[in-house]
């Protein structure tokens, strides 16, 4: 492998600082570490990895390499149509509109972009961009909800739950302070919850999707993380998560799914909107924690809601309806009073030692099966593959190039299958793509797993550039190598991406 310089800065992120700087010294020979760029790497021959923030990394030259040099970067300079949920929306719907038959149809929910600064021009909204929408709300279906999310915000800022008309406007009312008096009292109130609270005349894009109604429930219980006993079937509570994904996208254009995947559970068990008389939108938008799975929000718990997808085989579907059954544990026998022979058994004695022979009644879920859990990363890695296809149709909003690569964060969301008899019983659903993910929530249990995440990517997508070892030879879709599996391989712009 040639010889080469890596640059390294993450001021915010000093995990991935770390896990970067292991991960490269584990190549044959490691790169000279640099944490700012001197004048003669910039304008003198001579190889250069930028493996840092976006912000960080000069962009000009991965697009005009100095004559004789090879310069890699760790992110693509244009990749708004993946990271932004009004860019990612309008993407999805432009290649559905080519190719009816994708597999992304089915696997994202019902998706409206908007752009407004203050509530009252929703008005206008409802006959034109919305209006499909507006039929929806009209129907009164008092089972369906929406949740409207910021198109530029992450870590569940400015997410909101309604399922009227009246109910949208009042969210993007309060995201109107009526004055500087209103936020003190904000401020006073003590409050330990989050604050997601947005300006939509800041963030001015918004984007609109159907709540996802049947959420697979698990009770990470299930899965101890203290030594603690494992919670019997009938003590079980249903939480919903999320399941993080992480991607990486290399050259003009390769993609990969890393085939540990995080499950992310809610703070408390989930119920769903509207069961409740108190389920106003303002009493469910008061405390999300049943809805929202992000970690972000709940950095008081540490890694407590964080698992392995893999971990989670064989435990309890509390979603799923259960069936109810008799154990075969016998209640031990009360002691009876001594009576005489042949005297008779008032009724109140038969009834008692009727039930006490009786079994105890347990309900018994589905459980999560491998083959549950190999369908849904086929799932993932097919969805994965046509997003960036999808992509590269916007070319003005995603450019690949052939020397950069970029590890991404996507989320997705299982849901029970509308058609299980086909024999898929859960459906997978894309969330959002987030750029530069903040793996430090992970938390300490599951470092390890981020170790061999940047351990892999330094063999499959560095360390070829400059010469070493490649792996692609008979390497094909939909198979596994260095933990990777590989989602697509395409080729963009000719041979080397242009």
């Amino acid at each position: 492998m040639e010889a080469f310089t890596a640059l390294v800065t993450w001021p915010s992120a000093p995990l991935t600082s770390r896990i970067v700087r292991r991960a490269l010294s584990s190549l044959d020979p490691p790169p000279f570490l640099v944490e700012t760029l001197p004048d003669q790497l910039v304008f003198a021959q001579g190889n250069l990895l930028q493996w840092s923030t976006y912000d960080a990394i000069d962009h000009d030259l991965t697009h005009i390499s100095p004559t004789g040099s090879k310069v890699l970067s760790s992110s693509y300079t244009i990749r708004k149509a993946l990271i932004r949920k009004h860019y990612l929306s309008r993407c999805i719907q432009n290649y559905l509109t080519k190719h009816g038959d994708s597999p992304l149809r089915h696997a994202v929910p019902q998706t409206w972009d908007m752009e407004l600064s203050f509530a009252d021009e929703l008005d206008e909204m409802w006959s034109d961009g919305l209006y499909d929408l507006g039929q929806e709300l009209d129907a009164d279906d008092v089972k369906k909800w929406w949740i409207l999310k910021p198109g530029m915000a992450d870590r569940g800022m400015g997410i909101r739950l309604f399922h009227t008309k009246d109910e949208l406007t009042q969210v993007f009312e309060g995201f109107e302070p009526d004055s500087d008096e209103d936020e003190e009292q904000v401020d006073q109130q003590g409050t330990t919850k989050p604050d997601t609270i947005v300006a939509a005349s800041q963030l001015r894009h918004f984007v609109i999707q159907e709540y996802l109604s049947r959420p697979v429930l698990l009770d990470p219980a299930e899965v101890p993380l203290d030594g603690t006993p494992k919670p019997q079937p009938q003590n079980l509570h249903g939480h919903k998560f999320h399941l993080r994904v992480y991607c990486v996208a290399s050259g003009a254009l390769t993609v990969y799914m890393y085939t540990q995947i995080l499950a992310l559970f809610s703070a408390v068990p989930y119920a769903a909107p509207g069961l409740s008389e108190k389920s106003t939108v303002d009493y469910i938008n008061e405390d999300l924690a049943a809805h929202l799975t992000n970690t972000s929000l709940q950095t008081d718990r540490g890694e407590a809601g964080v698992r392995l997808l893999d971990e989670m085989v064989g435990c309890h579907v509390v979603s799923s309806h259960p069936t109810t059954t008799q154990s075969n544990r016998v209640r031990p026998q009360q002691p009876r009073p001594p009576r005489a022979m042949g005297e008779m058994l008032g009724a109140e004695d038969i009834r008692v030692g009727h039930k006490t022979q009786q079994t105890d009644p347990v309900s018994h879920y589905d459980e999560l099966s491998a083959g549950d859990l190999e369908d849904i990363k086929s799932q993932i890695a097919e969805t994965l593959g046509e997003t960036f296809k999808a992509a590269l149709e916007m070319s003005v909003h995603f450019q690949a190039l052939p020397n950069a690569f970029e590890l991404f964060g996507i989320d997705f969301l299982v849901t029970h299958a509308d058609a299980p008899s086909t024999g898929r019983r859960y459906q997978v659903y894309l969330l959002e793509v987030n750029s530069e993910p903040a793996i430090e929530l992970t938390g300490p249990r599951l470092t390890w797993i981020l170790e061999d995440l940047f351990a892999a990517i330094g063999k499959t997508c560095v360390a070829p550039f400059f010469g070493g070892p490649v792996s692609e030879e008979q390497w094909k879709i939909g198979e596994t190598k260095e933990s990777f599996r590989k989602c697509l391989a395409v080729e963009v712009r000719g041979s080397r991406g242009w």
